[in-house]
């Protein structure tokens, strides 16, 4: 189990990016991270970006831990680091970003889904952050998931090492939709249709504005948003927006 086990698509505006090593729960190697980092470095012409696993048993299992096998505390900082900068680049990706997800979600698969703006779930589904079991602790962005869940939950999750079922996940909306797996391409559509279909610059200023806001105080977060939102109207796009939105209240928005 050597190289990269990913695939790739690109298609009306919509890169996806599948986790291909299905015989192995779609587990991944450090080729892999880097592979799906250099896919998402390149965004042009790309409205959204969608991370799927191969197969039926899962998502992904997360890491193969055979490759830590040989790590010394220099490869292994290497390592996370190339994880670190592939979920950054998820997080901080100027597009909309999906996964979904069907069956097991573990590790940094479960990290990635966490930097993802939105996930798509299946009724089998589980989540889960399996390190502490193998002597590491979770990382990069498992410290997202207590924005998502709550920190009482959080630390349950991280300190029992134990997968979740997605229904756990309910009360807080972690997966946007739970649906059948023969209804998930429809799903997806229906959530790039919703949230893809704006302006490239209005996306790209909302999700580095939800970067501001994870990393600032309050108060720096809302000013920044005022230059943000004053920048708009440098594009052409925004008033073409704008007259768009307005024609289609019929003159309700007109004054």
């Amino acid at each position: 189990m050597t190289g990269s086990a990913i695939s790739v698509t690109r298609a009306d505006g919509v890169l996806t990016v599948t986790f291909d090593r299905p015989d192995k729960a779609n587990t991944l190697l450090p080729g892999d991270l880097a592979r799906a980092r250099e896919e998402v470095a390149d965004l042009d012409g790309v409205r959204a970006v969608v991370f799927r696993g191969a197969g039926t048993r899962g998502f992904s299992a997360g890491m193969n831990v055979g490759a830590f096998a040989a790590f010394t505390p220099e490869t292994g900082e290497a390592f996370i680091r190339t994880g670190r900068d592939l979920l950054a680049a998820v997080r901080t990706a100027p597009v909309v970003t999906v996964a979904v997800v069907d069956g097991y979600c573990l590790g940094i698969a479960f990290e990635l889904a966490l930097a993802c703006d939105l996930r798509i779930a299946t009724p089998r589904t589980t989540f889960g952050l399996p390190e502490i079991r193998v002597g590491v602790p979770s990382v990069i962005d498992a410290a997202l998931l207590h924005h998502h869940v709550g920190l009482a939950f959080a630390k349950e999750i991280i300190l029992t090492g134990d997968a979740y079922p997605v229904a756990d996940f309910a009360p807080f909306r972690l997966a946007n939709a739970v649906v059948d797996a023969d209804a998930l391409d429809a799903e997806l559509d229906r959530w790039l249709e919703r949230t893809s279909r704006h302006t490239p610059v209005v996306t790209a200023t909302q999700k580095r504005l939800f970067e501001r806001w994870l990393n600032t105080s309050l108060v720096e977060g809302i000013d920044e948003s005022t230059v943000e939102f004053g920048r708009m109207f440098d594009d052409p796009a925004t008033a073409r927006a704008l007259a768009a939105y307005r024609a289609g209240l019929g003159g309700a928005g007109r004054g």
